[in-house]
């Protein structure tokens, strides 16, 4: 991180709104789609950036710069999208940047879909698991959060969220075997 956007960091914690709207200027673009990938509604991602942002200001005094200021308020964007889709229980919206991790070799060596599959066809796979699958996949293979932070962001232990990428990733694997059938989802 460069010394200046640190400069700016410790100008928002001194309350400046000039450095605060210098840093929301630097960063909510690319918080914006982190927000468009978990929900669908523009207004509603804008809402969540906006509430994002708000809380960051509010909580900037416990921020370290362990990580870079970027990956702690995308981690403030995505609880926020969390929870507005468990609020709501929207459908999660289909994702234009995916990269997907298709091999998770800690986990589970056997994680090959045909090549014939294409990645519409994987994401709309995604948007089928039941909500408990579907967020630790999401993280996981497309936001390519490791256990631990999974954990942290969802609340749930890191072995759950093993379990549940691997319980995850089964249920994908069929759902997609039944699209390579013709049997759909």
């Amino acid at each position: 991180m460069s010394s200046l956007t640190i400069d700016i960091i410790e100008q928002c914690k001194l309350n400046d709104r000039k450095a605060q709207m210098q840093l929301y200027n630097q960063y909510c673009n690319g918080m914006y789609i982190v927000a468009k990938r978990f929900v669908s509604d523009s207004m509603e991602a804008e809402d969540v950036v906006q509430e994002a942002f708000i809380k960051a200001f509010k909580k900037l005094h416990q921020y370290k710069a362990e990580v870079t200021f970027g990956a702690w308020l995308k981690r403030i964007v995505i609880n926020k999208s969390i929870d507005l889709l468990k609020s709501k229980k929207q459908q999660l919206l289909e994702l234009n940047e995916v990269h997907l991790k298709v091999v998770d070799q800690d986990y589970d060596d056997n994680w090959l879909v045909d090549d014939a599959i294409t990645i519409d066809e994987v994401k709309a796979a995604i948007e089928q698991l039941p909500e408990t699958y579907k967020y630790v996949v999401m993280l996981f293979l497309i936001e390519g959060y490791d256990h631990q932070e999974i954990s942290g962001i969802l609340g749930i232990s890191e072995v759950a969220s093993r379990t549940q990428l691997s319980r995850g990733k089964t249920k994908l694997k069929d759902l997609l075997k039944q699209k390579e059938h013709g049997t759909g989802y």
